[in-house]
């Protein structure tokens, strides 16, 4: 039961992150600061962010307008969504 809840609120923690860190990447936009690659945003949402990547776009108003992360951010979604389920059965049995 406790290794259940450290695995859920894990994966809640990294998923705030990569919303922040798809904020900060909007603020360094507004800026005109260096900038975090499409690379590095794209592969932290399919590091089991896909949700904080989505809330990002959508909160920060943010490569919203870019057709690859308005099709592969979802995808990351599903993937993150598989993967988390299919792990937590693991603990879960």
């Amino acid at each position: 039961m406790i290794s259940e809840t450290y695995y859920i609120i894990t994966i809640a923690v990294w998923n705030i992150i990569v919303c922040c860190i798809y904020g900060y990447d909007k603020l360094c936009a507004i800026k005109g600061y260096q900038r975090i690659s499409e690379f590095t945003l794209l592969f932290l949402a399919f590091a089991f962010g896909g949700l904080g990547a989505l809330l990002g776009m959508v909160l920060w108003h943010h490569k919203t307008q870019k057709w690859k992360f308005k099709i592969i951010v979802p995808i990351a979604l599903l993937w993150s969504v598989f993967a988390i389920g299919y792990g937590y059965g693991l603990i879960v049995i």
